[in-house]
């Protein structure tokens, strides 16, 4: 099965690191991402930039609006995500644990699936 570990982290958190810690941390972040390669569990994964650098689009009644960020009213953000195959959700929750994220953040675990279900 394929479930996506999205990382939900509060918002500004980014900004209260130094360069340094900020680097470290993402090589933290690469380092458990070649893991998950070497182990043939990666499908893929990618940070995400600050949700001030992002746009919401909505389309109502055939008109498009956009919201520009930051986006005062979320309290947090999805900074990445790592798309694994696994046999079981089990398996994706114990992943999830390992990523170094889920000492500052939320790992938010979701299998791929179609959304009539």
């Amino acid at each position: 099965m394929t479930y996506m570990l999205l990382v939900v982290e509060p918002r500004g958190q980014r900004a209260e690191r130094t360069l340094q810690e900020g680097q470290e941390l993402y090589a933290r972040m690469l380092r458990y991402a070649e893991d998950l390669q070497a182990r043939g569990l990666l499908r893929g994964a990618n940070a995400l930039r600050s949700d001030d650098a992002g746009a919401r689009v909505q389309v109502r009644a055939g008109k498009r609006a956009v919201t520009d960020g930051p986006f005062v009213e979320a309290k947090e953000m999805v900074g990445g995500y790592f798309l694994v195959d696994c046999p079981t959700r089990e398996e994706a929750l114990a992943l999830a644990a390992e990523c170094p994220a889920a000492a500052w953040a939320t790992i938010e675990v979701r299998e791929i699936g179609t959304c009539y279900e």
